[in-house]
């Protein structure tokens, strides 16, 4: 017998600014069940969490949520604005008799003090207190829009094994595929108001989610032909009994409504991005290159070839100096030591994660033209504002609408827009696939595979890399970068670890320092059989990863036995700390052997 939900949402209804956003939405969750919610940017996901919530009435419907369900939710925008600490905002949902260790815990599982400043959080700081504040009281069912937004690799790696380990439900809303991928067991799709539930794991959604568009299209077209049927009958049909006759105009009266209120499905995003002339073979070429801040290696000894048609992903913790690195490459900052040749006839666009150049009080219409009129420069020709922002999936009412109350989404594609209506042969894209929904990151995908340019990435998405990169330069730690061929998944398969493990949130305070010639001047008996024994060790840990990893991947195995899945999530974490920990001692004493002969 299946248990009662803890929240149930039905026939739920709102409308804002004169416009349906939801009509007859809704989904149900019970305890232990992980949901996820998908749909377009703008289809009213996160304003259906925040209903879920109970921090938004709806204009019809029902919100039942069990009594004594505690709730924990993670805004898209966390506002830390009132709070004298990071701690202080951490720990406002707990009880006022708890002391906050909690908090404190997750704060310090997160690289946070907890003394930080509010008002100088970076964006990932911002999440991860964010994350910190939900997480610590242990609710019963979690609400998380955007999780992954800011936070770099080893985050959102942390941030998994933590959600896959707890009891609470879980409904999300994320572009991560590999996040949905590993903790989704349900999808509830929300379309043009309504939603539809699938109860299985993500990987099926999107062949899903074609059938069933496929099906409207096949419907839509059978209620096109039987109308044509009715039409034809009442112009030339035998005139029969005249009750029958009324009856027959009546019900094609009923067709012609169902036809004009039938909400299709919209129009596809198309992008494609203007290129300008080629540029030079070579892009930009590192030569033991260095970059220094108050005596802290960013860069250092650098070598790297960056050709025309590359797409080179820029990967590494928060900190590492991933836009610092971008700056160096296309010669917005120049290296403290050796040197950084710049190719030549660049025609270079940047796409900026922090969006600090649209200004939130002009309107999306004088965004898009630079507040000249009512056209838009494309390429050679110019093109009404109206017929641009169709393009890019906006409603033509939207056009006076100020940026600053667009949905982050929305925004996130308004600056897509303006990148990529200018003409490039280098595309610079900085966290471009924050509040992007799945759709758009699809076809951004597809053009960046037909741009004849190119690319210079940095990304959090692990499969947003996977499929675009050509390659990945990976931070190593102590301003060290390493490239490594093709897509993340490739760097990992290369012994790539993000300084000292990729699935490992491993704070800088926390770390040993590594032995020096100075420190030691040979290698022990037990040093010596450690480097021998390491390689075997390191190798039967990632076997054991894999195979777990292949375990949980099964969409119905919490459902079918949740000890075992809790199991092998434990097993999975103590494997991969076990493998962090077996990487840094080998890396230390290759080090150390290294210093010793020269």
């Amino acid at each position: 017998m299946p248990s009662p939900p803890l929240l149930l949402l039905a026939d739920v209804a709102l409308t804002l600014g004169g416009t349906p956003l939801l009509g007859g939405a809704g989904f149900a969750v019970a305890a232990g069940e992980r949901l996820c919610l998908v749909g377009r940017n703008g289809s009213g996901k996160s304003t259906l969490l925040r209903i879920a919530a109970g921090t938004l009435q709806p204009d019809a419907g029902t919100r039942f949520l069990q009594p004594g369900c505690t709730i924990g939710t993670l805004p898209q925008e966390p506002d830390l604005s009132g709070f004298a600490n990071v701690l202080d905002y951490a720990r406002a949902d707990l009880p006022e008799a708890d002391p906050g260790h909690q908090a404190m815990a997750m704060l310090d599982a997160l690289g946070l003090s907890g003394a930080e400043d509010p008002r100088h959080l970076s964006g990932g700081e911002t999440r991860r207190a964010a994350l910190a504040r939900t997480l610590a009281p242990a609710p019963d069912l979690l609400l998380l829009d955007e999780p992954t937004n800011h936070l770099d690799m080893p985050t959102i790696a942390w941030l998994e094994r933590e959600l896959a380990t707890r009891a609470s439900a879980i409904v999300m809303i994320s572009h991560d595929r590999r996040l949905l991928e590993t903790l989704s067991r349900s999808v509830v799709w929300l379309d043009r108001g309504t939603t539809r539930r699938l109860d299985q794991g993500f990987a099926r959604f999107e062949a899903w989610r074609e059938e069933v568009l496929e099906q409207e299209e096949r419907d839509a077209h059978k209620l096109d032909r039987q109308i044509v049927r009715e039409e034809h009958w009442l112009r030339y049909g035998v005139t029969a009994r005249r009750k029958r006759n009324m009856r027959r105009v009546g019900e094609l009266a009923d067709l012609r409504r169902q036809r004009r209120e039938a909400i299709r499905a919209p129009g596809g995003l198309k992008l494609e991005a203007k290129t300008a002339d080629l540029s030079g073979k070579l892009v930009a070429v590192a030569e033991h290159a260095g970059k220094f801040y108050g005596g802290h290696a960013i860069v250092r000894g650098l070598d790297v070839r960056v050709l025309r048609g590359d797409r080179l992903a820029i990967v590494g913790a928060n900190g590492a100096g991933k836009t610092t690195l971008l700056r160096l490459l296309t010669g917005q900052e120049t290296p403290d030591e050796g040197r950084i040749v710049v190719g030549t006839a660049l025609s270079v666009v940047t796409l900026d994660q922090q969006r600090r150049s649209l200004d939130p009080d002009t309107t999306l219409s004088d965004t898009l033209t630079g507040g000249g009129g009512d056209s838009v420069q494309v390429g050679d020709a110019r093109q009404h504002v109206i017929g641009t922002m169709k393009q890019f999936l906006f409603r033509p009412e939207q056009a006076r609408t100020p940026v600053g109350l667009l949905s982050g989404g929305e925004r996130a594609r308004l600056m897509l827009a303006r990148a990529l209506l200018r003409p490039s042969n280098l595309l610079v894209l900085d966290e471009p696939t924050n509040d992007l929904d799945l759709e758009t990151l699809e076809l951004l995908q597809e053009m960046l595979d037909a741009y004849a340019g190119t690319v210079l990435l940095v990304s959090h998405d692990r499969d947003f890399i996977d499929r675009v990169a050509t390659s990945v330069l990976a931070a190593e730690g102590r301003g060290l970068w390493r490239e490594y061929a093709g897509g993340y998944s490739d760097m990992l398969a290369q012994g790539g670890s993000l300084g000292g493990g990729a699935d490992a949130l491993v704070k800088q305070s926390s770390r040993k320092p590594r032995p020096t010639a100075a420190a030691s001047r040979k290698l022990s008996f037990n040093d010596r059989h450690a480097l021998e024994r390491l390689p075997s060790e390191i190798e039967g840990h990632t076997r054991e990863i894999a195979r777990l990893r292949a375990i949980l991947s099964d969409p119905d195995l919490y459902r079918r036995d949740s000890a075992a899945f809790e199991t092998a999530s434990r097993t999975l974490v103590e494997r991969e700390a076990a493998l962090g920990a077996a990487e840094e001692r080998w890396l230390d004493l290759e080090l150390l052997k290294e210093s010793l002969a020269s």
